[in-house]
């Protein structure tokens, strides 16, 4: 991951006038004119999300309202700042003016004999092109990790880009012994620029599909496939005419379109499903993104470095609470077992999980990764038994009851768009509006999250639904303040490609963060850091080890120490 330099400024700031509603300048100023660019043959229309009214109206209506959206002027100027990411200061035309894996190189800052547990050692990175000239700008995405894989230790380490071709990490030594440094390319900022460009167009690399069931003549059964996508573009619409079925949550106001059936009437919409990719990539940027240039491991200093013991312990006693910080790092691993900086985490045996969540109701929400964490609940706890909802068994939803303990573990995945195989309609709800329907307590505990899926999207689209989710989220504690609720952060995915890359998700990771810093009672649960610097190959599904700790984490803010 790459921190962009707070020094420097934010150039979207709204200079229109004032209108009635903050919001305005949000969508009016970011994204005012739809504009055309001509890429290969390929079309790419500027995206522009629909303009918001100045008077809010009822949710019958098609514009989304400033009220509707739930975010300020102010506030989006402050996520602007934080998306911010550098962009090349010139136009790249060849491959080799592109950052290259092979040339750059990281070197560590004033290597001493050997250090105590609880020191930092800092180390400067250089990316070069493939001239072997030190690149002038910044922009790159690396990912960085200190580690030992005798003692199956490893730490995260945050990279900080400083806008001319250098970057700095500093790692915290954590564990007693050797630990080697790891760095790699993950995309040259040539690339990232792609993947902004197709982020906040509205060319639809991801179609989903819908299938409409009904009676025809002489009742007859009739299906028809077509296909579905988001209402969210530069018109607000990613097809044209009067080609399309609208179905619309009335209380997200979210729209979701499908190529209007031959045959059926819009209302017989009954599955859903993933459908085809599309990709938008010109042959030069075809060439950026080839293997041999993402996600590759960059030379440099080689020296083991010593760790040695240290009396002053660098742990942590605090009880595992609502409101804390996430540092960097937030931890790491030793020996398999994630130790956490933030508060004092435990590993919970199979009879102490289950009387953790002895007479709780437990809802998981939002994807697959979740659907892991009810998964292990379901191997790992004793006595626990899912029961036969008639639902997919990796599409849900899902619930699991244990009778001795009074325990009532839930999981559904999110309302569209979502890469599912296919599952009923009506089993997809927006979090949003799950949220709203629990009541909440002491009993309750609420996880979510709300990325994979998401990367698809404009990051405004995110942004809109991330606010109705907060909205939820503060009525639910403002009626039962001791409800617990967390926010499970998004994971690394091992993905580079046009259609899900990490970058991706870290900016989505972001928009979360920032939305949620100031909301008191939420816990944020950073998984990123845990995928991004275990040993295991990065998955959109982690593996056992890695669900396990997390898991283990959760349990220690739902019963801390």
């Amino acid at each position: 991951m790459v921190i962009p330099s707070m020094e420097k400024s934010n150039a979207a700031v709204c200079r229109l006038r004032r209108y009635a509603f903050p919001l305005v300048c949000f969508l009016w100023t970011s994204f005012s004119l739809a504009l055309w660019v001509l890429n290969d043959g390929i079309h790419i229309k500027q995206f522009q999300p629909p303009r918001p009214k100045p008077v809010p109206q009822t949710y019958n209506s098609s514009i989304i309202s400033a009220v509707d959206m739930g975010i300020s002027d102010e506030e989006w100027e402050r996520l602007q700042k934080s998306l911010d990411w550098p962009m090349p200061d010139q136009e790249i035309t060849h491959l080799n003016q592109s950052t290259s894996p092979v040339h750059s190189t990281f070197s560590i800052v004033g290597l001493k004999e050997s250090y105590k547990v609880g020191e930092n050692i800092s180390v400067i990175i250089r990316a070069r092109d493939h001239n072997d000239k030190l690149k002038r700008y910044g922009g790159d995405f690396f990912k960085a990790k200190l580690f030992n894989s005798d003692l199956k230790a490893s730490v995260y380490g945050e990279v900080v880009d400083h806008h001319n071709g250098t970057y700095s990490v500093a790692f915290r030594l954590a564990w007693e012994g050797q630990a080697h440094i790891h760095i790699r390319l993950e995309h040259s900022s040539e690339v990232v620029q792609i993947l902004k460009k197709y982020r906040e167009s509205s060319f639809p690399r991801s179609h989903y599909s819908g299938y409409f069931e009904g009676s025809g003549p002489n009742k007859t059964r009739i299906s028809e496939v077509v296909e579905c996508n988001l209402k969210w573009g530069a018109d607000g619409s990613w097809r044209k005419g009067d080609c399309c079925c609208e179905h619309k949550d009335i209380r997200t106001g979210t729209v979701w379109q499908c190529v209007r059936p031959k045959k059926l009437s819009c209302d017989k919409l009954v599955h859903h499903s993933l459908g085809r990719f599309e990709n938008p990539l010109n042959p030069f940027e075809q060439q950026l993104f080839t293997k041999k240039l993402t996600n590759v491991a960059i030379r440099g200093d080689q020296n083991i470095i010593h760790v040695l013991p240290n009396t002053t312990a660098i742990g942590t006693v605090e009880k595992c609470r609502t409101g804390t910080m996430t540092p960097v790092p937030s931890g790491f691993y030793l020996r398999d077992v994630w130790k956490s900086f933030v508060c004092n985490t435990r590993q919970f045996s199979s009879a102490q999980m289950g009387n953790c969540l002895k007479n709780k109701i437990v809802y998981l929400m939002g994807d697959s990764t979740t659907r892991q964490w009810f998964e292990y609940f379901e191997r790992n706890m004793p006595g626990i038994k899912r029961l036969d909802l008639h639902t997919p068994r990796t599409g849900g939803p899902l619930m699991a009851v244990e009778l001795k303990n009074n325990t009532i573990i839930h999981w559904k995945p999110h309302g569209v768009p979502l890469r599912f195989t296919k599952m009923l309609i009506t089993d997809l709800h927006y979090i949003s509006n799950d949220i709203d329907e629990i009541a909440g307590g002491h009993h309750v505990v609420i996880v979510f999250t709300f990325f994979a899926h998401l990367v698809f999207h404009p990051i405004t689209f995110y942004v809109y639904e991330v606010a109705k989710i907060r909205q939820s989220v503060v009525a639910l504690l403002s009626r039962a303040p001791e409800t617990i609720i967390i926010i499970k952060s998004g994971n690394t995915a091992g993905l580079k490609n046009i259609f899900q890359s990490d970058w991706y998700v870290l900016q989505l990771d972001t928009v979360m963060r920032e939305m949620f810093r100031d909301i008191e009672g939420i816990i944020f649960l950073d998984v990123w850091q845990m995928t991004s610097c275990h040993y295991l190959r990065e998955d959109i599904h982690p593996g056992p080890i890695i669900v396990a700790n997390e898991v283990n984490m959760l349990l220690s803010y739902i019963c801390p120490t």
